[in-house]
């Protein structure tokens, strides 16, 4: 299985492989688009990946530490992007990239499979078995998602990256929060690197929050939540 290789500064990876096959040479090819945390799985990958980190204890005095800042998130006081930054420090500063690494492989190998979202894994599969481009398209980072997309499959990634000094985590983000309207400048980023615009391809896009309709809304095709979506 082939790997994904950095090509962009934005914690963009991608393989440079054929581009998508288009049957009819009047089709435009199709470029499939996946978000990762409740599209493809069925629950938060970021905390299933800080508790393998931190242990049971170490999580639970981790989430009572940060409750005044996730509990204004979910009443919506605070971003996405804050309250994901004062736990990134709270959590990974300090931790080795071997240490990150070893916890990455734990989370394809025991909790990726547990939380596939079926329906989901489906699409992504007729996708790749049609010859459509994938790309997975997420706000979690990509410490893990590297791992994640080898064992998907997925040749092009594009998520939130991880800022590393000497070998140890510093704590921050290396590249804007890929959420919102962020994820679709990060698209555009990833047409321009193709060489190609976003009109020559077919796109069909899968997402399940409002973090993802930036980006539902330029599809072809949309689905939110295992639904047919118009914005």
């Amino acid at each position: 299985m082939s790997e994904p290789q950095a090509t962009h500064p934005s914690a963009m990876a991608e393989r440079k492989n054929a581009p998508a096959e288009a049957t009819p040479t009047t089709e435009r090819p199709v470029l499939a688009v996946f978000d990762f945390d409740g599209t493809l799985t069925t629950a938060d990958s970021l905390g299933a990946f800080l508790h393998l980190h931190l242990g049971t204890p170490g999580w639970a005095w981790a989430l009572l530490r940060q409750s005044p800042v996730l509990m204004a998130y979910v009443l919506r006081w605070v971003p996405n992007d804050r309250a994901k930054a004062a736990l990134l420090q709270q959590t990974l500063r300090g931790a080795s990239q071997a240490r990150l690494d070893e916890c990455a492989e734990r989370l394809v190998q025991r909790w990726l499979p547990r939380h596939l979202n079926t329906w989901a894994l489906d699409e992504l599969q007729a996708h790749q078995q049609a010859g459509h481009t994938c790309v997975l398209l997420s706000a979690s980072l990509d410490v893990y998602l590297g791992p994640v997309a080898r064992a998907l499959d997925i040749p092009h990634l594009i998520c939130t990256g991880l800022a590393m000094q000497d070998g140890r985590c510093t704590g921050r983000l290396s590249t804007p929060n890929c959420h919102g309207e962020e994820k679709w400048q990060r698209l555009q980023a990833w047409f321009a690197w193709q060489g190609q615009p976003r009109e020559a391809w077919e796109l069909h896009a899968y997402g399940d929050t409002r973090g993802d309709l930036a980006v539902l809304r330029q599809a072809d095709q949309a689905w939110l939540r295992g639904r047919p979506w118009q914005g």
